[in-house]
């Protein structure tokens, strides 16, 4: 049983009181999305403080017993703007998102690398949380280009990530 709970929508210090309640109502597995502009603001800019701690709050979420669905897109939508894609993309002239745009995938294997080093080790094969990770998000309701999501699933893969990859 799973239920939504995203870490950037909380403050911290409410982080395991979230999850404590999640588990206290029959729930095994929290899923979380994650905004990309969040972490990155400008391009090569990070910061993973605070509410932007991903691997603080997975450690949590498995303290708390429970398993995770990690949902970091890179395009998460969850009702953010611009999907959680991170705005300084738009200066780039004539960017094409959410396809197979040189300029747009580049950025994405900037992102999926970075973050993969924050969860890689959190993996349910390394002993950690993560079950799956969602590679996109309604996607066939804004494009059909398959070999746009096997490029995000190969960009996840050279980064490390093993768990079975999904999409919705």
């Amino acid at each position: 049983m799973a239920g939504e709970l995203h870490f950037q929508r909380i403050p911290r210090e409410y982080w395991r009181d979230r999850l404590d309640k999640a588990r206290a109502m029959g729930l095994n597995t929290v899923a979380t999305y994650v905004n990309w502009g969040l972490l990155e603001p400008e391009p090569g800019r990070w910061d993973f403080a605070g509410e932007n701690d991903l691997a603080g709050f997975l450690r949590e979420a498995q303290a708390a017993g429970l398993w995770v669905l990690l949902r970091p897109g890179p395009y998460a939508c969850a009702e953010w703007d611009f999907g959680g894609l991170p705005p300084w993309l738009l200066r780039v002239p004539d960017i094409r998102i959410r396809c197979r745009d040189d300029r747009y995938l580049s950025a994405c294997r900037s992102y999926i690398g970075r973050l993969a080093v924050e969860v890689r080790d959190l993996q349910v094969q390394r002993g950690g949380p993560i079950l799956m990770v969602q590679i996109e998000n309604e996607y066939g309701s804004y494009g059909n280009d398959r070999e746009y999501l096997v490029a995000l699933k190969r960009a996840w893969e050279e980064a490390g990530i093993a768990v079975p990859f999904f999409t919705a």
